[in-house]
């Protein structure tokens, strides 16, 4: 196994201290459950081609967008160039033993030009190596994918496409429907900051869903698509659970009661949630869940909603990217310093958290076989942990697409 990867797990094990009973029925459960990743990446890597290619860039005068465009077509697709770079790639993802994930395919924006790039790239990666990766559009696709021994990735976008300029509501909603067909079954409805739908989560004020937010969700649930509050203001959460008729998510969030990072959701919001049969993913982000920020805390947020609010209604959605390669000997080229990206918008959290690289490496995406060793060892029954594992995820995409052409 890759050192890196041992090493991540030596860690996890040392803080989780399962029994060898403890280990082996969790890694067993975990190799035969449908273990779906409410919100993540597939594994990436870096080059020293890539790294030539932004250094060129760079020097040509080249925009953030053409230097940002280029990070990603390197670091998640050009890449597997080579069939080394493959086999790591694979090997990452067995160690992780995840089934599909519901793959980040649309940069934070309502752009429609700016969605449709990273969707483009997850979707030609699917084409291009078809041996080792799938794309699910459909619930039993997933299953099928399993049966056959594949990884897939279920597509999501970190925005709602909109027109511009929008002449009516009619109008604004047409891409929902476009986007679906090109294969999309999730939707943030706002990123962190403040949008036509919605306020996102790290804005100042509070304010809820808009006329025209509303409207999104009643055609998200006509089309076929899960609405997503992972990013979204407490209020417009709360919102756009009451107003939905189908299943409302927060992908990658963490327990508000036992963080206050902006990005967690309260019980108040997450409450509603349930009433739509939807479920809050647990992300690995120790600055957001805080606590010693190693894997022990972040199961203790899993646990959290579920005494609360019951094991139907958690999942894991981890938001991490996992390096599939070794970045030893890459040098960073001297790239153009810009602005903070204004859709992305990080504002300082009121209690400030410093997550060390300990913290991280014990959640590192590689444990995810680990994170259901965690479950066996908090005493969750095998049907729970199926549930929150992927079962929860799966249910959702199915639902979500019940009456939908």
């Amino acid at each position: 196994m890759n050192p890196h990867i041992e090493e991540c797990r030596a860690l996890a094990l040392s803080i989780l201290k399962p029994t060898p009973k403890q280990l082996e029925h969790g890694l067993e459960l975990h190799r035969d459950a449908l273990v779906w990743d409410a919100y993540s990446f597939i594994p990436g890597g870096w080059t020293r081609e890539a790294m030539d290619s932004l250094a060129a860039l760079s020097e040509a005068g080249a925009d953030r967008d053409e230097i940002s465009n280029c990070r990603e077509e390197e670091n998640q697709l050009r890449f597997l160039a080579s069939p080394e770079a493959l086999r790591q790639f694979k090997e990452t993802f067995d160690a992780a033993g995840v089934d599909c994930v519901f793959q980040n395919s649309g940069e934070e924006s309502n752009d429609i030009e700016r969605l449709i790039q990273r969707l483009a790239r997850r979707s030609y990666l699917c084409d291009k190596f078809r041996d080792v990766m799938a794309r699910s559009v459909f619930p039993a696709d997933v299953a099928a994918a399993k049966k056959a021994g594949k990884h897939t990735i279920y597509l999501t976008t970190n925005g709602v496409p909109l027109p511009h300029p929008i002449y009516s509501v009619e109008n604004a909603l047409f891409y929902l429907t476009v986007f679906y067909q090109l294969g999309v079954r999730m939707m943030h409805l706002t990123y962190n900051r403040r949008n036509l739908l919605g306020d996102g989560c790290a804005e100042p004020a509070d304010g809820g869903l808009s006329d025209l937010g509303r409207a999104v969700i009643a055609e998200m649930n006509r089309v076929g698509i899960i609405p997503d509050v992972a990013h979204s203001g407490l209020r417009t959460s709360l919102e756009a659970a009451q107003c939905s008729k189908k299943p409302v998510v927060a992908s990658h969030t963490v327990a508000g009661s036992l963080s206050k990072h902006y990005r967690g959701k309260t019980d108040e919001v997450i409450r509603e949630i349930v009433k739509t049969g939807g479920y809050a993913g647990i992300c690995t982000i120790p600055e957001f869940y805080r606590g010693t920020g190693k894997i022990d805390s972040f199961l203790d947020h899993i646990v959290y909603v579920a005494e609360h609010f019951g094991a139907d209604h958690v999942a894991i959605g981890t938001d991490r990217v996992a390096e599939c390669l070794s970045t030893e000997g890459i040098v960073w080229p001297n790239l153009r310093r810009s602005r903070p990206i204004f859709e992305q918008f990080w504002t300082p959290a009121v209690d400030p958290f410093e997550a060390t690289a300990e913290m991280r490496l014990s959640v590192a995406w590689t444990n995810w076989p680990l994170f259901t060793v965690g479950l066996v060892q908090r005493g969750f029954s095998d049907d729970d942990i199926r549930k929150i594992i992927g079962g929860n995820v799966m249910r959702v995409a199915q639902a979500t697409l019940e009456g939908c052409f």
